[in-house]
């Protein structure tokens, strides 16, 4: 399945100019949008990726490698840097080493995963692919970031959200498998988030009340008015400008969006359980991966959820999560149903 960081409805908005100063970005976006198709056939067999087997031993060391595609769409690319190496001077290819580092540091310290897979498999990236590429994306092996058009986008390695984001998007392929596609895609689309403001957040040491809860902070140029893709704290407010449009995303069910587009909205409707996230995280304050990410991590790992999930269902299963781990009578469970109540979910 596509996923992609950049929503298929925001790179139509830019592929409508005509002229102006985003000739550029335009052409950048209709390329972007014709990637797609393919994309999307990648997902959905890398969604069959078998989990490892329960019992696997956890891996001691990092992994990590990151190419360079050197502006083709031919993957993986020149293998410019792997573990232990030197920066190499190239700011997309040192981005993405730092950043897979980062998010192995999450998931490992704070859940005990070992990568994406949990079994301590290489964690691989691939920078400059493309022409001008508008895009990251997981491809079901490895992240890959483009550079951007330079109009509207830089390039995708600049934000570690948008790194943390995609890689997310393997460990949902190996534990909850959500299909990508109606309100399970939304809720792959929203965990990916999650984890991926949870990995700047643990990078920087942020307390909740502290921290942006920006996806995609630092993507736009100065030409663009707005701070960032998504906002997990105001839905809906991330960008607002002549070319783009507004943010769509709605913070509660009263705005869902029922659409054949963006595989039934998966980039829109992320927004409401991605809220939801938010106020439980800032109910419980301190740093937001412990106890809330702690819980959603559980709730992907532990909780037999079905691929087709739906808002509701993962609400229940965030709430069973909470009670196994911190008992009922806890502030945490507390602070979980009355984020999803907050939303109009209600499990």
């Amino acid at each position: 399945m596509i996923c992609s960081i950049v929503p298929p409805y925001l790179l139509a908005r830019i592929a409508e100019q005509q002229g102006g100063s985003f000739t550029r970005a335009a052409e950048a976006a209709r390329r972007a949008l014709a990637e797609l198709p393919p994309l999307e056939y990648a997902r959905s067999r890398a969604r069959q990726s078998p989990a490892p087997p329960p019992g696997t031993a956890l891996a001691p060391s990092l992994r990590r490698e990151v190419s360079d595609a050197g502006g083709t769409e031919t993957l993986p690319g020149t293998l410019i840097r792997s573990e232990g190496d030197e920066p190499s001077r190239d700011e997309a290819v040192d981005e993405a080493y730092e950043g897979l580092g980062a998010t192995h540091a999450l998931f490992r310290d704070i859940y005990g995963r070992a990568s994406v897979d949990g079994a301590g498999g290489l964690l691989a990236a691939t920078v400059h692919y493309g022409r001008e590429y508008d895009n990251a994306f997981w491809n079901g092996e490895r992240m890959v970031c483009g550079d951007g058009d330079g109009e509207v986008f830089q390039r995708f390695t600049k934000s570690l959200t948008v790194i943390a984001h995609e890689l997310t998007h393997g460990v949902i392929q190996y534990t909850s498998r959500f299909e990508y596609q109606g309100q399970a895609g939304a809720l792959n689309e929203s965990v990916s988030d999650v984890f991926g403001v949870l990995t700047e957040q643990k990078l920087l040491h942020q307390e909740a009340a502290e921290a942006t809860w920006l996806v995609g902070a630092g993507l736009f140029t100065e030409q663009v008015s707005g701070t960032a893709i998504r906002s997990l704290k105001a839905p809906g407010t991330a960008y607002d400008d002549d070319v783009l449009g507004r943010d769509p995303q709605p913070a509660s069910m009263a705005g869902y969006v029922s659409t054949e587009a963006d595989n039934g909205g998966v980039h829109i409707n992320s927004g409401i359980p991605n809220h939801a996230f938010y106020l439980a995280a800032a109910t419980l304050g301190n740093f937001a991966w412990e106890r809330a990410g702690q819980i959603w991590y559980d709730t992907i790992t532990e909780q037999d959820l079905p691929a087709d999930c739906t808002f509701d269902l993962f609400a229940a299963g965030t709430l069973a999560a909470a009670g196994k781990r911190y008992g009922t009578a806890g502030a945490e469970y507390s602070a979980v149903a009355d984020a999803w109540e907050a939303v109009g979910v209600l499990p």
